[in-house]
């Protein structure tokens, strides 16, 4: 009997470009996780991701569901996948869900955090994972930046398609900033985002950082519905998808 499956995954995705399918590539996500679920059930699957993170972008808590016919426990499916899987995927749990449940429509918030590496000395270990900058941000700005941002707004500014064709307003609900030794991170919670809008919205907060703009000008940026007047788009290794919100009935 075929059934709906979520699923909840952990990826670095330093080598990877991205969660979706690429032409000429098999070096995606999706394509790795549907790879070996196929090898596993005999026909092909589409595994659905809650988002589409991009190249080189990390995730803890990413959620994906799959419709698939198998005798196999969900323990079973979890233990399979994570042995075959390379080492950078790890799928941390399998439920079984309801037949209607959409790892994207449903979901009602993400949640990611941007790190950057503030200290004097490499970060060696943490290296692919951080966003070394030349110098320390004023943090108490930032704040104040990233107050203007929170609620729900037209973020034209900070969307990285210029052929965006569907609404940019989202929502964000909160923005924390905070420093803890040589290490700087901006956590966004929002009902969803666009296409580079964290590592905009990052870039933008670390400019306001640097004195380059004023806490105040945030409100500007968002009237102006012009990606050209916003910050530069931080790298991709900095980011990392932490949770996907859903209603507790689903």
């Amino acid at each position: 009997m075929i059934q709906n499956y979520k699923m909840i995954i952990s990826y670095d995705g330093s080598r990877f470009y991205g969660w979706e399918h690429q032409p000429n590539t098999d070096l995606t996500i999706q394509g790795k996780l549907e790879n070996v679920l196929e090898e596993m059930v005999g026909v092909p699957v589409e595994v659905i991701g809650a988002g589409r993170t991009d190249a080189g972008v990390h995730a803890k808590g990413m959620v994906a569901n799959v419709h698939m016919d198998t005798q196999m426990s969900e323990h079973e499916i979890c233990s399979y996948m994570n042995r075959y899987l390379p080492e950078d995927i790890c799928v941390r749990e399998v439920k079984i869900a309801s037949e209607r449940f959409h790892s994207r429509y449903n979901a009602m918030g993400k949640t990611y955090c941007y790190t950057c590496y503030v200290g004097d000395l490499k970060p060696v270990f943490n290296r692919k994972y951080v966003y070394m900058t030349d110098r320390v941000p004023d943090v108490e700005k930032m704040r104040q930046a990233a107050a203007y941002l929170v609620g729900e707004h037209d973020f034209k500014s900070f969307c990285g398609n210029p052929k965006m064709k569907k609404s940019t307003v989202r929502e964000i609900y909160d923005i924390t900033i905070s420093q803890k030794g040589p290490y700087l991170n901006m956590t966004f919670h929002g009902s969803g985002f666009l296409q580079y809008m964290v590592r905009i919205l990052s870039g933008t907060l670390l400019e306001v950082g640097y004195g380059k703009r004023t806490p105040e000008s945030m409100e500007e940026l968002l009237r102006a519905k012009n990606r050209s007047q916003a910050g530069f788009t931080a790298p991709p290794k900095g980011l990392c998808l932490l949770k996907v919100d859903y209603s507790k009935n689903v």
